[in-house]
């Protein structure tokens, strides 16, 4: 039988591969790439994941890397936009395509009124070669050529069919406007995929066990939109890649070999941390890190993600940012002891104090709540 791991070494062990029990005093593409990349449909929650993170991290070394076409934000796994290095997007794009076909299709495709997917892909690729276009003027340029059909569905087709970014000036830390695509060879420089086929699902399980793991292969799957993974798994730990634990609840648990478990008693300071953040968002094995009952208290009716508070490693309440303000407000779900009060007030005054920090000029900060655009 496994060894057995216990729940607070599940807890910790992941909070410390996310970073998130001594901040990193490392550049933010290293962290970036250790998370396999970051949620990105709110265009501003991975300066949010990267500040509770990274020590000394500030705004305008993500802008550098997005403006350098380093990283970039794409639709990729389970079709949800990501904040990802451009050469991993190469290839785990690929990956998410069965995802991103079914949308095309179920989403788009069966209510075209008579132009056939093949004519309106063709169409957009051949806009796109022009350079960047808008995603309203991609839609308009493309009901010219299929009058019978609407805009947003064309768009829509395009974005699951192509492999296209979401260009700056979105994106930046004071970017603002509606996406403007362009096809990810043409920014980044053409290349091809470093990996491809099997080999390519299991670098991207390799990946996410170093940024997440132990996890369970329902976890994985969740994460990444892939199905089928359970004989891909069992053949990586019959070839020693893999290492099997029984979890907290009997559950069969995977990780890389050779990596480290955390201790159970190994202290956990209070985080702010990001709306959208994997670690509590398409997470699989939540119950690591959240009860049940208290993450549901954080879905709202339209989708947006507040940002989480962490209070001894585990979820325990939300918080956010009025717009104009600059103040971090929380909504705790208890009443912590005076202790934690404070340590949870530090944490308060260190986003708040990098806030003002990231302003313009002393202009207002163009910050207002972290979750206000969940748009793709």
């Amino acid at each position: 039988m496994p060894p057995s791991i216990t729940a607070g070494q599940w807890n910790r062990t992941l909070l410390r591969r996310q970073h998130l029990l001594d901040r990193a005093d490392e550049d933010a593409i290293e962290v970036i790439d250790r998370l396999v990349g970051m949620q990105s449909q709110d265009p501003r929650a991975a300066f949010f994941g990267l500040q509770c993170r990274i020590e000394r991290f500030t705004p305008d070394e993500l802008d550098e890397l997005l403006t350098d076409r380093e990283v970039v934000r794409m639709a990729l796994l389970r079709g949800t936009v990501f904040l990802i290095d451009g050469a991993d997007a190469r290839w785990i794009r690929p990956l998410a395509q069965p995802v991103l076909d079914g949308e095309l299709w179920s989403a788009h495709a069966s209510t075209l009124a008579s132009s056939t997917p093949i004519a309106v892909i063709d169409d957009a690729r051949e806009l796109l070669r022009d350079g960047p276009i808008g995603g309203d003027e991609l839609g308009r340029a493309l009901a010219e050529r299929h009058p019978a059909e609407k805009p947003s569905t064309l768009t829509g087709m395009a974005r699951c069919a192509l492999p296209l970014v979401q260009v700056p000036p979105r994106g930046l830390w004071r970017g603002s406007g509606r996406p403007t695509y362009a096809l990810l060879d043409d920014w980044i420089g053409p290349g091809h995929p470093a990996l491809d086929g099997e080999e390519a699902r299991c670098e991207l399980i390799r990946l996410y066990l170093r940024g997440f793991g132990p996890a369970s292969i329902a976890a994985i799957g969740k994460w990444s939109g892939l199905r089928g993974l359970r004989p891909l798994i069992e053949q990586m730990e019959r070839e020693w890649e893999l290492t099997a634990y029984t979890g907290p609840q009997g559950q069969t648990l995977y990780d890389l070999e050779g990596l480290d478990l955390a201790d159970e008693d190994e202290p956990a300071p209070v985080r702010l941390i990001a709306p959208f953040d994997h670690v509590l968002v398409a997470q699989g094995d939540r119950a690591r890190i959240a009860d049940d009952d208290l993450f549901a208290r954080t879905v709202t009716p339209n989708g947006r993600s507040p940002g989480f508070v962490l209070l001894d490693g585990r979820l325990a309440g939300t918080w956010r940012i009025p717009p104009g303000t600059g103040t971090v407000e929380t909504a705790l779900f208890g009443t912590p002891g005076h202790g934690v009060r404070a340590e949870l007030d530090e944490e308060i005054s260190r986003l708040e104090e990098w806030v003002r920090d990231s302003r313009v000029d002393g202009a207002e900060s163009h910050v207002t709540d972290p979750s206000e655009d969940s748009g793709r």
